[in-house]
């Protein structure tokens, strides 16, 4: 018994990396990601445990990183988790493209082709008149408004 306990004494970042597998394996049922963040903290500890911090500054360092990542990374990572895969994806992938201009684009409306679908547009400089033919630049997506700037002379 004595040699198991100096082995574990020892070897201390081994039992923090079971118990972040453990609460890892624990996160795959909740999908919450409490269990993950608190797997990272345990991962701290190890870290900590590699370094040869006594058994106490392990545990403050685990529960500091949990902690950290339980206030700040989960609530991030669960807004970005909410957000539909349309908007990460369809209308944010559609800024910094090219458009041309159908019906002259200024600071109050327009039209333009923009990824083979017409899209109502404005001007991203109100005081900027684009006519038709020209090409644009899609500056940012207001709700269904692409708002452009020209990008040539």
């Amino acid at each position: 018994m004595d040699g198991m306990l100096d082995w574990l004494g020892e070897n201390a970042w081994a039992g923090w990396i079971g118990l972040a597998v453990v609460l890892g394996i624990i996160e795959t049922t909740t999908t919450d990601l409490v269990f993950l963040m608190l797997a990272g903290g345990a991962l701290a500890g190890a870290a900590a445990a590699a370094f040869g911090a006594p058994l106490l500054l392990q545990a403050i360092v685990a529960i500091l990183a949990s902690a950290a990542l339980l206030g700040v990374v989960r609530p991030i990572a669960k807004r970005h988790l909410r957000t539909p895969l349309e908007t990460r994806t369809g209308v944010a992938a559609l800024v910094g493209r090219q458009a041309v201009v159908l019906r002259r684009v200024d600071g109050e409306s327009g039209q333009v082709k923009l990824g083979g679908e017409v899209w109502s547009a404005r001007a991203f400089d109100e005081h900027e008149v684009i006519e038709p033919g020209e090409k644009v630049q899609v500056a940012e997506i207001e709700g269904a408004t692409a708002l452009v700037f020209r990008t040539g002379p």
